[in-house]
């Protein structure tokens, strides 16, 4: 947003949807002619979101008199989106087909009767005035204001043409042109309607009881604090917390997680998602602006106006590109027949052949279309892209750092392994969850986990003189007999001889492959080991595995973690580079030397710890961001489920459009050299030219429609 932007404030903002962009430069202009408006102080469209935001004050009939030059229709943002015609059956392609026809018929008639032949030229010439009327009355209403666009520059060649006597010509000009408007018009709906489809995954009313009395309501008028009534196979349309019920629910819409996920009472739930079995009852925590959904639209909208460096670029060019072109094709036609007696006709032909293929279209169209269809793409996965510059920039990740703790691992300590000497089991385990349901230590509420998995009837024992003993265990009495539990190092004081050599190596082996070991004992023997440890998540492994297929060269852990845990972690997922012993600080330190070696490195956390280092990166992806604002608000990318299997989906993505972007410019850059060279022989012909530019422009917009294509 600019400073000025910035300045004024948000209630005097109000953005309305447009419909009827067929492209950039039209955008561009539309915003230029809104700003010029009376009582509007500033204005910002957002191609790819078909928007635009106006500050000031303004009517719909004002910003549709600034859009009359493209037709452009203007509604509230909050209205329903009109259904349009099938793409076959629009308005402007009926035209297209007619004038076709007709083309089709005068070219058999110039066959037959010869090119000059009467009949010939009428069908040529309602050809020309059938598909390009619209055409024409743009063209003449920019040549009156000295404004040179893709809509001059055609007019004026077409114009040209009928003037030399190439009427055929003319009209192969007027068709592909058409032709070529319709399909971009088509690609670019085609890209938008990955947004609009996030739009209607919401209902737009829900069932509400208010004191006794139940009624649908329309989402607008829901309030924070609303019983919300969710049948099964229906739709959530707001935000909340379960409070009586149990259903399965598919959050696919929100997250991209295809598997649907148990919820109960406590548990929160976002719009969009689909409750599958039981009936819900859940109380609204959230305005319908302030959902999760509301939230990833808006965000995706942001991100497709937010400009990608390569479309920077490509803007920057164009802007003295076009201007240059028209002096050029003005001295081409005028030069050789003033000063070298060339043929007027030949040179002006020559003129309008360089004005056709000079249209910067294809160029200008490259970028944007590639962006709104990868953000978009993205979005019904589960991803949330925050702008083109991020896309682009994961593209080109070489090094990925992730925070071990709820990131590759679940976060919660659980127990892994339970070695008896001297009893059984399940009494020992019923012993230890006994005394250690007083201690408040993360290791002990994994023990009782454990009881509780089990089915063990620890709360029916009796302890008795608890007492903690710090930083190395507890004991307590339980049926008259003394238990300690803690630390080995504890019993290596307790026991008179130490503890024995071969438990001594069984707590090594298991302290070797990452566990933290505890042992439960009395003052004379040690009875049984539990070793706990951070369970590594199922995908971890795999999606290392993919990120070094997908070609990122270094992958990092991070943790707070002590040398041997990390290492027995880091090896079983297969990361190829361990850090440990980090402090939050630390963390940050470490990303920006990355950052320093490898210029672009991404930083991937839960999100609310690791906003530092987050932020330090080139990239900051988030994971679990369905459930909080501080992902949605921090990160660069956001992962809405809580797996990180998106991410290497995410840098294929990346990866498949900074490439599909290249190739775009590239080719639109060198089309327009080859046909600029062939202009020297005098080769190339105003029908050629204008293929050359469509095809470019078409081209270009299908390549970047093949990221719809990407999948996980």
């Amino acid at each position: 947003m600019s400073e000025q932007q910035a300045k004024l404030s948000k209630s005097e903002a109000k953005t309305y949807r447009v419909q009827g962009f067929t492209c950039a430069n039209c955008a561009a202009k539309f915003e230029n002619n809104v700003k010029s408006l009376p009582g509007v102080q500033d204005a910002k469209v957002n191609f790819g979101a078909s928007k635009i935001t106006v500050w000031g004050t303004t009517t719909i009939e004002e910003l549709e008199k600034a859009g009359a030059f493209e037709n452009l229709k203007v509604r509230e943002d909050k209205e329903k989106s009109v259904k349009r015609e099938p793409f076959w059956k629009q308005k402007e392609n009926i035209k297209v087909y007619i004038s076709a026809v007709l083309l089709v018929i005068s070219w058999f008639l110039g066959k037959q009767y010869g090119e000059e032949h009467i009949f010939a030229t009428i069908g040529y010439a309602a050809a020309i005035l059938i598909g390009g009327y619209s055409l024409f009355i743009k063209g003449f209403k920019n040549l009156v204001r000295l404004n040179f666009d893709m809509n001059t520059l055609m007019t004026v060649a077409i114009l040209g043409a009928a003037a030399i006597g190439e009427w055929g010509e003319g009209a192969t000009v007027v068709i592909l042109f058409a032709i070529s408007e319709a399909l971009e018009r088509y690609s670019m709906d085609k890209a938008r309607q990955s947004i609009e489809s996030l739009m209607d995954i919401a209902p737009k009313e829900a069932l509400i009881r208010r004191g006794n009395e139940e009624m649908m309501v329309p989402v607008d008028d829901i309030q924070v604090g609303d019983i919300m009534i969710v049948k099964p196979g229906q739709k959530l349309a707001m935000d909340g917390i379960i409070i009586k019920g149990t259903s399965t629910l598919n959050q696919a819409a929100i997250t991209g997680e295809s598997v649907p996920v148990a919820k109960t009472v406590g548990d929160e739930v976002f719009a969009g998602t689909l409750n599958e079995e039981g009936l819900l009852e859940v109380k609204v925590t959230k305005r319908v602006e302030d959902t999760t959904l509301s939230k990833i639209i808006h965000l995706v909208e942001e991100a497709q106006a937010e400009r990608a460096p390569s479309q920077a670029f490509v803007d920057r060019f164009a802007k003295y590109y076009t201007p240059a072109i028209i002096i050029f094709a003005l001295l081409l036609a005028v030069i050789p027949p003033l000063f070298m007696g060339a043929d007027w006709s030949e040179w002006i032909y020559r003129g309008l052949a360089v004005l056709v293929v000079g249209c910067p279209c294809a160029l200008v169209i490259s970028t944007p279309v590639a962006i709104v269809t990868a953000i978009g793409n993205a979005a019904k996965n589960g991803v949330l892209i925050k702008g083109g510059i991020y896309l682009e920039e994961a593209g080109s990740l070489k090094v990925i750092a992730f925070d071990k703790t709820g990131t590759l691992t679940k976060g919660v300590p659980s127990v892994t392994d339970v070695v008896t000497y001297n009893g059984d089991e399940n009494e020992l385990m019923t012993i230890t969850a006994a005394i250690e349901k007083g201690s408040q230590h993360p290791l002990a509420s994994a023990i009782i986990r454990k009881a509780e998995e089990d089915g063990l009837n620890f709360n029916d024992l009796s302890v008795e003189e608890f007492q903690s003993i710090t930083g190395k265990g507890v004991k307590a009495k339980v049926n008259n007999e003394m238990y300690y539990v803690g630390s080995p190092g504890l019993f290596e004081e307790l026991l008179p001889n130490g503890i024995q050599s071969e438990i001594k190596e069984q707590i090594t082996t298991l302290q070797t492959q990452g566990k933290t070991v505890m042992a439960l004992g009395t003052e004379k023997e040690i009875l049984a080991l539990i070793a706990v440890a951070d369970e590594i998540r199922e995908s971890s492994k795999e999606v290392i595995r993919k990120l070094h297929q997908v070609g990122i060269e270094k992958t990092v852990m991070l943790t707070g973690d002590n040398q041997r845990t990390a290492e027995a972690i880091g090896k079983q997922v297969g990361v190829s580079d361990i850090k440990a012993d980090l402090l939050p600080e630390d963390k940050l330190n470490f990303i920006k030397e990355l950052r320093d070696k490898h210029q672009s490195v991404a930083m991937v956390g839960d999100g609310v710890n690791d906003a530092p280092a987050l932020a330090a990166s080139t990239v900051g992806v988030a994971m679990g961001g369905a459930g909080t604002d501080t992902a949605l608000e921090t990160a660069d990318i956001v992962l809405m489920s809580d797996d990180l299997s998106k991410l290497p989906y995410t840098i294929k993505l990346s990866r498949k459009a900074l490439a599909i972007i290249k190739q775009n410019i590239t080719f639109s850059l060198g089309i327009k050299a080859l046909s600029l060279l062939l202009i020297v022989p005098g080769w190339l012909t105003l029908w050629l030219a204008i293929f050359a530019d469509m095809g470019a422009t078409l081209i270009v917009t299908l390549n970047s429609m093949r990221l719809l294509k990407v999948k996980e």
